[in-house]
């Protein structure tokens, strides 16, 4: 276990930062974020540890741009979310995210499904597919992409999740209890497939779970509490 007064050194940028934040809904009545301070290296993986309403979710709705802090500062390499003029366009291509409930259109194919992004972002058609298809067979979905959404199970349908995160080759991912509708078993190979996905594109991760042992395999565990980071270990 490492105090977080004295985290390690490190010479790579910084991917996400968070400065003193602060978050409340219900016109202040319910705080859910209290000050604060988390930053993490590019290229490295993170989880976020703690029981349901301690803030892990918010913490990345904020980091994703879903939100925005009361106070305080959030920067996604090195650009603060709430004065970026193209907001749209940054988290377009810098951020990808990855829900428990996975947020697929049920009536649409999974490559529609996966291509959703690449199209907002106004991506070449040609280079879109080739990354589809490319995403499709690490994945293990070739042979399911012309299939709708509802037909596929729990695992393909977090796979399918996965490929869309990253199909703009975003610099991170966020991940909200990814592996948190599936079985165990499932949930073993989804993490394992989100590791390694991670490694290979090289992104930074940053992770919200209730599992702990799958919290364990990243490069760093942060614990949280009533809206704070309180500690945090390294492997």
């Amino acid at each position: 276990m490492i105090d977080t007064a004295n985290p390690p050194i490190s010479a790579a940028p910084t991917a996400l930062r968070a400065s003193d934040v602060y978050k409340s809904y219900d016109d202040g009545a319910i705080t859910v974020l209290r000050g604060v301070d988390f930053e993490i290296e590019q290229g490295r993986t993170a989880a976020l540890c703690g029981p349901s309403g301690c803030g892990k979710s918010t913490l990345l709705h904020l980091f994703g741009g879903l939100d925005t802090p009361d106070h305080g500062t959030i920067e996604v390499n090195g650009v603060r979310v709430d004065r970026q003029r193209d907001m749209l366009r940054l988290l377009r291509h810098e951020v990808g995210f990855v829900f428990q409930l996975h947020n697929l259109i049920p009536d649409l194919t999974l490559a529609e499904n996966c291509l959703i992004p690449t199209v907002a972002a106004g991506t070449d058609r040609r280079v879109a597919l080739d990354r589809l298809h490319s995403l499709a067979k690490r994945t293990g979905l070739s042979h399911r992409l012309g299939q709708k959404i509802q037909k596929l199970s729990g695992g393909e349908r977090q796979r399918t999740a996965l490929c869309r995160a990253l199909m703009n080759q975003p610099k991170i991912l966020l991940a909200d209890e990814p592996t948190g509708s599936l079985d165990e078993k499932t949930s073993a190979s989804v993490f394992d497939l989100l590791l390694e996905l991670a490694a290979t594109e090289g992104v930074t991760l940053l992770m919200a779970t209730h599992d702990r042992a799958l919290a364990e395999r990243c490069d760093r565990l942060l614990e949280m509490h009533d809206g704070s980071i309180h500690e945090y270990a390294a492997r």
